[in-house]
């Protein structure tokens, strides 16, 4: 197994650090700073970095197949330019409560986005508001999933007929069988953390089609097997590493996202809410699907 090397990429300190998307175009890394309702953008070999502001909470990103990104918000979406810096509103889930709001999301390989939200200061016995949405190209949206109670790391199998979320409240990632153009189907448990001591954060599929998740409580990174099988942790240098995608020229960088404080966490580390790259990881990733039309 290939040693892993961790390093900081350049000085930013978000507070909620997330959704790391690498464009393959254009060879540079966004993000997120979720609370601060900012998103970055890097080039890792100039190091020219750019942040865009956006209403807060920001949830997630994935970029556009014509330019740009689609945003998941507090309850609805948005498209944003980022030549011309500019916001315009999309589609709402219709719900508007004070302790929900939608949180990861991905595009899959047909051009749609999916988002999840997240409740919280749930009652014990309160069930979840909210689900899991999926806005087609064309600006329909549709209601995929009930009863998550904080949505994480979607994303896809190689041949994108699996689909994986994690509710990190229940210390879950589900596995589903996944048509873009139907429901969900065959709901399953992948993998359950609770033996682990934390519920799963950000994640993505490498293209051997194993599961890269960031256990958040506890500073490490997992892989999983196609089975559900921890085949490798990584312990990052921070207490609260929070999302992953693998970048570079080769796709072989795996770039790690984190918390310095969250409404939740907190971590005092100087290098918490930082940037980071791991390298000399012996596999590759996947280029990240773009929603709407090429």
């Amino acid at each position: 197994m290939s040693a892993a090397r961790i390093r900081r990429i350049g000085a930013t300190r978000d507070r909620l650090g997330e959704s790391p998307v690498w464009d393959e175009r254009g060879q540079r890394l966004y993000w997120i700073d979720s609370l601060a309702g900012l998103i970055h953008r890097l080039d890792p070999v100039t190091g020219v970095a750019e942040q865009f502001d956006v209403p807060a909470p920001i949830g997630s990103l994935a970029l556009r197949g014509d330019g740009g990104a689609v945003l998941a918000l507090r309850n609805g979406f948005a498209a944003y330019d980022f030549a011309r810096r500019a916001l315009t509103e999309g589609p709402s889930i219709g719900l508007d409560h004070p302790k929900v709001r939608l949180n990861d999301g991905k595009a899959d390989a047909h051009g749609n986005f999916l988002a999840g939200t997240m409740h919280g200061d749930r009652a014990p016995d309160e069930a979840p508001l909210g689900g899991l949405y999926r806005l087609g190209a064309s600006g329909a949206l549709e209601l995929l999933e009930t009863d998550l109670a904080v949505s994480n790391g979607p994303c896809f199998s190689p041949d994108g007929r699996t689909f994986y979320i994690a509710d990190s409240a229940r210390r879950i990632i589900w596995a589903y069988d996944y048509r873009a153009d139907g429901p969900l189907a065959n709901k399953r448990v992948f993998v359950d953390t609770e033996a682990q001591g934390s519920g799963c954060d950000g994640a993505t599929v490498d293209a051997d089609g194993h599961l890269w998740s960031v256990l958040v409580r506890i500073g490490k990174i997992a892989r999983f097997a196609p089975n559900g099988r921890i085949v490798r942790t990584i312990d990052m240098p921070v207490r609260h590493p929070t999302s992953v995608t693998f970048g570079g020229p080769d796709l072989d960088i795996l770039y790690v996202t984190s918390i310095s404080r969250s409404h939740a966490l907190r971590d005092d580390h100087p290098d918490a809410g930082g940037l980071f790259a791991i390298e000399g990881l012996g596999v590759r990733g996947l280029p990240a699907h773009r929603f709407g039309p090429d």
